[in-house]
């Protein structure tokens, strides 16, 4: 019997596919990805795809209506995935929601205490041999004891507040509504937007990209911050509008920023670069074997369900379907 034929966008870890491997074929496209008629051609014919950031456009789902049966975000973003196209063609979209949890967690986590902490600038003057070294030196922020606010209550935010527990942080969440699930396991009071920008030492964003969420963070967000606030920001770079975060970060409104998403991938505004009170990661939040090889084998596990006819797992468009 042929096997099933998968293409997957970039480049993975192999481990990442041997599951998937196991029963289909499956193409892998180069490190960058392709663009253009590359892409439209490389996917036609396919039965599924994993997409890892590599957008899709109408024409690329055009080439996949007569045969793919999912289309399989690699990550927990699917904005490069125009779900509404694919659901008129019939194509199931899934994402992997569970997979990247604890190490995007673990990263937001690192950004808020090395910002907080100062730890760029002390790494560069011990290996610029800086001395001597003053008591008064690269002041930074205590973490523990400080107020959290979450933006979002979903499973990455639960989890960096379980982490952000053991620092004895004290908790505060904003979004569309309460969630009286994330308040029983977090002890997090629930306060809107204003306000939980006002009171909180640290704000971490964790909401996808919409466009209602489109620079969430925008110039007059960011100036209800305290001058001595943290913005981490783990979730999708156009949730803040970078060039007022540039301009606020130069005003001393917040005080510092970690990002590990931006506007434009794979640049990040000028402005930000320039800043010493700004920590940059180059979108690493799932950048362990761990979670590698575990997102390949859910997706795997979603695309052995399509094929097979079954609903995948966190389907985002469950009424797609081909007659």
């Amino acid at each position: 019997m042929t096997k099933a034929r998968v293409y997957v966008t970039r480049a993975l870890l192999p481990e990442a596919l041997t599951l998937l491997r196991s029963r289909c074929h499956v193409d892998v496209g180069p490190e960058n990805g392709l663009r253009g008629e590359d892409l439209v051609e490389a996917l036609r014919g396919a039965d599924a795809v994993i997409a890892t950031s590599v957008r899709l456009g109408p024409e690329a789902l055009d080439a996949l209506a007569s045969s793919c049966k999912v289309i399989c975000s690699y990550g927990v973003g699917y904005d490069h995935i125009p779900v509404e196209e694919a659901t008129r063609r019939g194509i199931w979209v899934t994402h992997n929601p569970d997979a990247v949890t604890a190490d995007t967690a673990d990263l937001a986590m690192a950004l808020m205490l090395g910002v907080a902490r100062r730890l760029r600038d002390c790494d560069l003057s011990v290996r610029n041999g800086v001395a001597p070294w003053g008591v008064a030196m690269h002041m930074g922020l205590r973490v523990s004891g400080k107020v959290l606010g979450l933006v979002g209550s979903g499973r990455i935010a639960l989890a960096v507040a379980r982490r952000a527990q053991g620092f004895g942080m004290r908790l505060a969440y904003t979004g569309r509504r309460r969630n009286e699930i994330f308040e029983a396991a977090t002890g997090a009071c629930y306060l809107d937007k204003k306000e939980l920008l006002a009171s909180s030492d640290f704000v971490s964003l964790h909401i996808p990209l919409t466009p209602e969420t489109r620079h969430y963070m925008a110039a007059a967000d960011l100036a209800l911050m305290p001058p001595h606030a943290v913005l981490v920001n783990t979730a999708r770079g156009a949730v803040v509008d970078e060039e007022a975060l540039v301009e606020a970060l130069e005003g001393g409104r917040p005080g510092g920023a970690g990002l590990d998403v931006f506007e434009r991938e794979p640049h990040a505004h000028p402005g930000l670069r320039m800043l010493p009170n700004v920590l940059m990661t180059p979108h690493r939040g799932v950048a362990t074997p761990d979670s590698l090889i575990d997102m390949g084998e859910a997706c795997a596990h979603k695309i052995f369900d399509a094929l097979d006819g079954r609903l995948p797992q966190d389907c985002l468009n469950p009424h797609a379907r081909k007659a």
